[in-house]
């Protein structure tokens, strides 16, 4: 097993034609949270991940092998519920206020100018719905804002490599920064903070049921 104990953010520094040649990975977010695995390469390298304690490996970071090989992570899609506003009867600012709701809950969020998405739970489903949101189960990557992960990592916020994976379950839930909320509690539901952190993975699909049907909310599970 060939060992990995360093990680370059993005690539950055790296000549793009070395990361383009490289080796790829593709991981779902609950083994990208992890700074301890075994994995297999695009090539057939059996790895051993070995990075400091608290390192989230994010979509289009690029791993070093002790031989010096470069292999890039791809962010594999998986389950996700993705949560946009009705455009005929609500507002962006809904967002803002589902994102501060999420928040408290300390559920690892993915922000985009669009839309908001997390792991699947339908309880906070129902919750979401009932504020008027709509609420979809999809497949995409799943690049949660930074807060707590950065601590240990390398990324103050989600970045997206342009790849899709697949991850079930939320049991290593842990505050991102959208959830600090305002000292003056629930009442005060802007946040101070706009949904803007993160970039469309391109499923416009995902708003074609937002149109006709904002006041039923809608129940994929």
């Amino acid at each position: 097993m060939l060992q990995v104990s360093k990680l370059i953010a993005q690539g950055k520094g790296l000549a793009p034609v070395l990361v383009k040649r490289a080796a790829t990975l593709e991981l779902d977010w609950d083994t990208r949270q992890k700074s301890r695995f075994a994995a297999t390469d695009s090539t057939g390298r059996e790895l051993g991940i070995f990075l400091p304690r608290g390192t989230a490996v994010r979509g289009g970071d690029v791993l070093v092998a002790e031989d010096g090989a470069l292999v890039r992570v791809i962010a594999a899609p998986q389950a996700v519920l993705r949560i946009t506003h009705c455009t005929r009867h609500g507002t962006a600012f809904d967002l803002t206020r589902a994102a501060y709701h999420l928040g408290n809950r300390h559920v690892p969020i993915e922000l985009t100018p669009t839309h908001l998405q997390i792991e699947p739970d339908h309880v906070l489903a129902d919750m979401l719905r009932a504020m008027h949101l709509i609420v979809n189960a999809i497949e995409a990557p799943f690049e949660p804002e930074g807060g707590a992960y950065a601590a240990g990592g390398h990324h103050g916020h989600g970045h997206h490599g342009h790849d899709h994976g697949h991850e079930h379950g939320h049991d290593h839930a842990a505050p991102s920064h959208e959830a600090t909320a305002p000292a003056h509690g629930d009442g005060h539901d802007h946040g101070h903070r706009h949904a803007s952190h993160g970039h469309d993975q391109g499923d416009a699909h995902a708003h074609d049921h937002d149109h006709a049907k904002c006041d039923h909310p809608h129940h994929n599970h």
